[in-house]
């Protein structure tokens, strides 16, 4: 038996592989880039992850200590402790609500079809599939669900400024509970969610200005509203107690909203340095704006009144942070600041409403005036990073529309939650409870002895 013939086949196979191989390779290049693709997508970046678990942190120190030692030095010594209380107790309700079924609902389910457009579905309950190994982006989905934690507490305790001083304990959580449930959800679902309706329509919100402010002012208006004011209003004096904890928490506020704004960018990189710096810039504006609006209209310029314009060119930012440019953000947060200046000393006075520590005139208006702004400050033209499209007429009708939904959205739920706290427990405490102070009536203790 000779073996030529193999020789010979085994050459031709040879030659044959060698001429169809670099065709093959050439064919299978994109294959093996999508793969190498597919592969860095799902590959954790310990420096974003690590800069998202600092946001977390500091977004977690905004609300307590900082929002509620904020709230707390606004009210009345006798009632410092009820407020401290609900922010803190409405910080632990809204973080095992948001693991329980919050992150599936804002988060999950299909992304078309259905409810889709506004809210997710129970497929992500008790964050079924959350693994340590789960990716979202480029951080671990666990880190994800932690940092949106923050924002749905944050916003839900933001609620009680308008409220403080007359709401009982709890009613103040079965109210939190159920606008949590029934607004914070759908609108965090239509604004940042994939299939979700203002997403779908390109409104931008980078860090929560419809999510957050317009929801949570909105909220505190009508809940203040339909309590109606407190003892005394406009007939005597109701003047904060400890201004130095306003002081305190208003820092812890600011520097906790650069885990709120530039942490939105879900990543170490250079819009969240942009972020970062607007953080700095808008807020500062903003203190000096309020500064110099109040010396004009009122003849001083108040240590209160500076922290408040920081405050209101913080939310009015918080929309725009990753769209503006430093230029804009300035303008933006002095704008607001004046606006939300106007809100507190002439609207409230003029519809009588008791907002308690004027959470609709900050945080509702501002947020409504960052949310506007956003469409102008994010212009290419005027230094800011709008999408691949933009148009400034197109945009700004856009966030118009998202606004006015959030605002009916928010109202009517806020409304008929109140309703049904109102039926199943009632609302406010006795004359006697809120003359004595909610510190001793509600939780029998005092802040000072």
């Amino acid at each position: 038996m000779t073996v030529k013939p193999y020789l010979k086949l085994a050459g031709a196979v040879l030659a044959t592989t060698l001429a169809v191989l670099p065709a093959l390779a050439q064919e299978t290049a994109p294959i093996a880039e999508a793969a190498a693709e597919a592969v860095e997508v799902a590959t954790i970046d310990t420096g974003d992850t690590a800069w998202m678990f600092v946001s977390t942190i500091i977004v977690i120190l905004m609300t307590i200590p900082g929002l509620a030692l904020f709230y707390g030095g606004l009210v009345r010594a006798k009632n410092i402790l009820s407020v401290l209380t609900q922010v803190f107790a409405g910080f632990a309700m809204i973080a095992l609500l948001w693991v329980a079924y919050g992150y599936s609902l804002a988060f999950g389910g299909p992304t078309e079809g259905g409810l889709s457009a506004f809210i997710g579905d129970f497929s992500r309950v008790f964050l079924a599939g959350a693994t340590p190994d789960a990716v979202s982006g480029t951080i671990p989905e666990l880190v994800f669900i932690c940092f949106q934690l923050t924002f749905a507490c944050i916003t839900s305790t933001l609620i009680v400024g308008g409220i403080a001083e007359r709401m009982k304990f709890g009613a103040v959580m079965l109210f939190l509970a159920i606008w949590f449930t029934f607004s914070y959800l759908p609108i965090a679902h239509m604004v940042w969610s994939g299939g979700g309706l203002f997403f779908n329509m390109g409104a931008l919100d980078f860090a929560g200005g419809t999510v957050v402010h317009i929801n949570s002012g909105v909220a505190a208006l009508v809940a203040a509203i339909v309590l109606g004011p407190r003892m005394g209003f406009m007939k005597e004096p109701i003047a904060p107690h400890n201004l130095t904890f306003v002081f305190i928490g208003a820092c812890l506020l600011w520097v906790g909203w650069f885990g709120f704004n530039a942490g939105s960018a879900l990543a170490a990189n250079g819009t969240a340095a942009q972020a970062f710096l607007n953080t700095i810039t808008a807020p500062a504006a903003g203190a000096l704006a309020w500064a110099l609006g109040e010396k004009l209209s009122r003849g001083h310029a108040s240590a209160l009144g500076a922290m408040s314009g920081a405050v209101a060119g913080l939310v009015a930012i918080t929309p725009a942070a990753g769209f503006s440019g430093t230029l804009g953000a300035i303008i933006l947060g002095a704008l607001a600041s004046l606006i939300c200046l106007w809100a507190v000393i002439s609207l409230k006075p003029m519809f009588k409403y008791d907002d308690s520590l004027d959470v609709f005139g900050i945080h509702g208006v501002g947020g409504i005036v960052g949310a506007i702004g956003t469409a102008i400050v994010a212009d290419p033209s005027l230094g800011g990073f709008g999408a691949e499209g933009y148009s400034m007429g197109g945009q700004l009708v856009t966030q118009v529309i998202a606004v006015v939904v959030a605002i009916v959205w928010t109202a009517v739920v806020s409304f008929i939650a109140l309703m049904i706290v109102k039926a199943v427990m009632g609302l406010r405490v006795s004359e006697s409870s809120e003359s004595d102070g909610l510190d001793l009536s509600t939780h029998g203790e005092r802040a000072y002895n």
